[in-house]
């Protein structure tokens, strides 16, 4: 069993960063795929970055080159640094852990982004 535990959400202004942490605990040896999805108000959750345990990483199209995903694989945890915030980046961001066939997910931290 997986827990995860997120947090880092917000209030911010357009243009401006946040950082979201999400700190993997349990039974674990090694999680392969550790990422985070999102979901705006009556809409489906979207991937929005993901990282393999090996270093490689993919993006939604509409965050490249605003948000950074990063791994500390010792500390089983994961960042998302989030720059240039825009108010379509609000949403209710989740992190989410691919561990030996199933899917976790963590309790989800509010991002919102207004003037």
């Amino acid at each position: 069993q997986v827990q995860l535990v997120e947090s880092g959400g917000g209030l911010v202004q357009p243009g401006g960063s946040l950082r979201l942490s999400c700190a993997a605990s349990g039974t674990i040896f090694e999680i392969y795929v550790m990422g985070w999805y999102r979901q705006a108000p009556g809409k489906q959750r979207e991937l929005v970055a993901r990282a393999t345990s090996g270093g490689i990483t993919n993006y939604a199209d509409s965050v490249k080159g605003r948000f950074t995903i990063s791994r500390d694989n010792a500390k089983n945890t994961v960042y998302l640094q989030m720059n240039s915030l825009k108010p379509e980046d609000t949403a209710v961001y989740y992190c989410n852990v691919y561990y030996r066939l199933a899917d976790y997910w963590g309790q989800g931290t509010q991002v919102t982004v207004s003037s």
